[in-house]
């Protein structure tokens, strides 16, 4: 793994602008970066990265069962005891999922280390799925790289054949983001794209504009009943929405499903590493109400955390790090090493959040920057990677996007 100096295709904005990558740049600070791209070899991404992926997401779902047979770890999840039967009836009904997003840690040497999973929402898909493949192709085309370079990138391919396994041709489905977001749009209208050519049709709605009809079905603005709907809009903040007591009578199929609240939260990474201590790919990870308690010799499962903590004590002694079961883009996690804090997010948003403590894996250092492997899932395998880096050790919302190829 390496980070290669490139010369910047010189049509690249107008193509960004003709194609509405609106957001190319951000908070005026550049988003899209190629003035550099990230080298890899083959055998790094399939044994390192791809392999890998593929495991952790059959590892969480093997999760999902667990975690819904155990009311105690649902409430330390945050999930609404209002809305169990719902998210375990999604689970038993075997709703489907399309994708996820793994950020992983890793330095070109292995194993990687699974940071968390955004397995409900994730953003930066259309960078990764299509605009980083235009560059590749670009480059090519100018001589700059080689016509043998590859890029581990089948998202856009594995989206369509994930939606034409799940729905028959002609299916209606319904995408919707927060309007006026350029990004959310950007993620739904690149699912749309899979979902047309997989012979669906895909209509885009503003979230705020759902609506409810007289016998409590979805309706878009346009006064379709809405039958399948994927939300770019996380179930921990729709399970306390007002419309989250429709969600069980209004047969509408959601995308991403119920069950998938358990995956994009970070109180699963204990759950992982209670289930496979040791795992490669893992960081040992534990909930800090449970932390307090097993040190203080309470709680009824204290003993078992205090056996797991005192193995993992010593390398978590060097560092570690907080974070809210829920947050977004960095919000409110905090690096501690030594006993001290020595770096935390300036955005708060999430700070009355519960956390969990997971052990530090400290990101790679080129030129500056750190980057953060983002290995997409599509169904229940990996299909491609996107590359974030940021010049802070927590990954935040002025994190640039790099692209990668390989080359052996």
């Amino acid at each position: 793994m390496q980070k290669i100096t490139l010369p910047e295709r010189p049509n690249w904005r107008a193509e960004a602008e003709e194609l509405g990558f609106s957001f190319a740049d951000m908070h005026g600070e550049p988003y899209w970066d190629e003035s550099s791209a990230y080298q890899f070899s083959l055998a790094q991404i399939e044994d390192d990265i791809e392999d890998p992926s593929t495991e952790l997401h059959a590892m969480c779902r093997e999760a999902v069962p667990i975690i819904l047979a155990d009311e105690a770890l649902m409430s330390k999840m945050g999930i609404p005891a209002e809305h169990w039967d719902l998210v375990a009836e999604s689970w038993q009904r075997e709703d489907p999922e399309i994708y996820g997003r793994f950020d992983l840690a890793y330095d070109g040497t292995g194993p990687a280390k699974m940071l968390e999973y955004n397995a409900d929402t994730p953003t930066s898909l259309y960078e990764s799925a299509s605009f980083q493949w235009s560059w590749l192709e670009g480059q090519q085309a100018l001589g700059v790289l080689q016509d043998s370079d590859d890029q581990f990138n089948g998202i856009h391919e594995a989206m369509v054949e994930r939606f034409r396994a799940l729905f028959a041709e002609g299916t209606d489905l319904h995408f919707a983001a927060i309007g006026g977001n350029p990004e959310d749009y950007a993620t739904v209208e690149c699912m749309g794209w899979a979902a047309r050519e997989a012979g669906l049709g895909a209509h885009y709605t503003d979230l705020e504009k759902v609506g409810i009809s007289a016998d409590g079905q979805f309706l878009d603005a346009e006064d379709r009943v809405i039958g399948t709907l994927f939300k770019l809009y996380p179930w921990e903040d729709l399970l306390l929405d007002d419309y989250a007591r429709h969600l069980k009578t209004a047969g509408c199929l959601m995308l991403e499903p119920a069950w998938k609240s358990l995956l994009s939260n970070k109180g699963l990474l204990p759950v992982l590493w209670q289930m496979f201590p040791d795992h490669p790919n893992l960081l040992p990870a534990f909930f800090e109400a449970d932390v307090a308690e097993a040190l203080a010799g309470t709680g009824a499962a204290s003993s078992d955390v205090a056996r797991a903590f005192s193995k993992a004590h010593q390398g978590l002694a060097k560092g570690y790090v907080t974070k809210p079961i829920f947050s977004r883009e960095g919000a409110s996690v905090s690096i501690i090493e030594g006993g001290t804090l020595s770096e935390e997010a300036g955005n708060t948003d999430y700070a009355d959040q519960p956390r969990i403590v997971q052990a530090y894996a400290k990101l790679p250092v080129f030129d500056g920057f750190r980057p953060i492997i983002g290995s997409w899932i599509i169904g229940a395998e990996c299909a491609g990677i996107g590359i974030r880096e940021d010049r802070s050790r927590i990954t935040q919302d002025l994190s640039r996007f790099k692209p990668h190829f390989i080359r052996d």
